[in-house]
């Protein structure tokens, strides 16, 4: 009796938003009903998917220049809830709505839209054949572009989604492309948004597993010494990123390991982390100089042979 029940309620509501007699404040309150059915329980998101009509509705209002902020963040609240089931990712992931989602991210619009645009993205590209076919959608551009003119809480909620979608290597390819990492780079180094540091170096963490992204950040001007800035600093979740990229830096170039050798201030800052970091900021720090210690070895070991 209570699935009839909210079968019921889910289709006036459906029919409210629908119909061209409805006024705004039916509409939003239709909205809000939804809202909340569909944040109770997963049962519920899956009745209201069962309604064919939903999604078009729902994309309508999306795509509606006149639709209302108000109108528009409660839809997004709606698609949002619905994508916590695992079960839903897949139809909820069609190009139609992504495009409208990449729209949404990059029109510079409320915020909060804005923000749940990019949760969205986030919990869809969850299911990892989801994370292709937004590649394929031009939405790791659309992310980048948008971190770069972006301000406040909702840079998190899009780097999340960029951490999340660059676990799938083709979408590590595409945003190195889109330049990637000059763009997470200065969200690294905005000392506005220090917060934000950690998250950034996470992607470019993930970027780094591939030739092209490692190859990319290696040729990046004065690496070593910007994740040296980096380590000085007190967030740790950055320390833990900045240590891990220097890692792969480090094995990737000899260049970069003999411009590390040439700072002083970094044996220093290394020997800091190894004792007051997080447990893994120390592991990564101490692994950061016994590479040191032995390449400095190394040297010392040519040194004498060339003598003799």
């Amino acid at each position: 009796m209570a699935n009839v029940k909210i079968k019921n309620t889910i289709s006036e509501c459906i029919a409210q938003i629908q119909s061209t007699d409805s006024d705004y404040q039916v509409k939003e309150k239709a909205l809000q009903t939804l809202v909340s059915i569909t944040k109770a329980s997963p049962s519920n998101r899956n009745l209201v998917l069962q309604n064919n009509e939903f999604i078009p509705i729902i994309l309508t209002l999306l795509k509606s220049s006149s639709s209302s902020p108000t109108l528009l963040k409660l839809s997004l609240s709606i698609l949002f809830n619905l994508s916590l089931n695992p079960n839903l990712k897949s139809t909820l992931a069609d190009m139609t709505t992504i495009h409208h989602l990449n729209t949404i991210i990059l029109s510079r619009g409320s915020v909060e839209s804005s923000r749940l645009a990019a949760s969205l993205i986030c919990s869809l590209a969850m299911l990892d054949k989801n994370k292709a076919v937004f590649g394929v959608a031009n939405t790791i551009q659309a992310l980048l572009k948008a971190v770069s003119g972006s301000k406040g809480h909702v840079t998190h909620h899009l780097l999340s989604s960029l951490a999340e979608l660059a676990q799938f290597h083709g979408n590590c390819t595409l945003a190195v492309r889109a330049d990637a990492v000059n763009v997470l780079l200065r969200v690294v180094e905005n000392k506005d948004c220090e917060d934000l540091s950690g998250t950034a170096l996470v992607v470019l963490g993930l970027l780094a597993r591939f030739d092209e992204g490692l190859k990319a950040i290696v040729n990046t001007p004065n690496i070593v010494g910007r994740m040296l800035d980096v380590l000085k600093g007190r967030c740790m979740m950055s320390s833990e990123g900045a240590a891990e990229i220097l890692i792969r830096v480090f094995d990737e170039s000899e260049e970069c390991l003999k411009e590390a050798m040439g700072l002083p201030d970094l044996t220093f800052v290394l020997a800091e982390v190894s004792v007051r970091g997080s447990t893994r900021a120390r592991e990564k720090a101490s692994l950061l100089l016994k590479k040191l210690e032995a390449n400095e070895s190394d040297g010392e070991d040519n040194l004498v042979f060339m003598k003799w």
